[in-house]
């Protein structure tokens, strides 16, 4: 059966460098995908940039809901807006980035329920 799902409900994740809030995955019963909104904020003066991650089997999709940055994708630096779709394939090392005067505002799809358990945060 469908269902609607409210913000309010979505879990918090504690991740580095975002905010980041689990809408769907299968902690919300679904088996096959994970949905998030996810928010990264104007960097500090002198703030660290965070490190590349990766997914080791299954891809992720981003859409850039508000703001501007950099999505980083093995050696390729690329400027993300408002209205862009980022495709990162599975196993490849990866970031974005805020690079603009208001927080970077995006959705993160991926076609498994559990994102945990195939991401590695790289070293710093």
């Amino acid at each position: 059966m469908a269902r609607v799902l409210d913000i309010a409900s979505a879990k918090k994740l504690g991740l580095p460098g975002r905010t980041s809030y689990e809408i769907l995955s299968a902690a919300h019963n679904a088996a096959g995908v994970t949905f998030r909104l996810v928010e990264i904020p104007v960097p500090a003066p002198g703030e660290k940039p965070r490190a590349m991650h990766r997914h080791a089997n299954f891809e992720e999709c981003i859409y850039v809901l508000s703001g501007e940055g950099m999505s980083h994708a093995g050696e390729l630096a690329t400027k993300v807006k408002r209205g862009d779709t980022i495709h990162v394939p599975a196993g490849e090392p990866h970031v974005t980035r805020n690079t603009g005067s208001e927080p970077l505002v995006l959705l993160c799809f991926f076609p498994v329920g559990d994102v945990a358990r195939g991401t590695k945060e790289d070293p710093a």
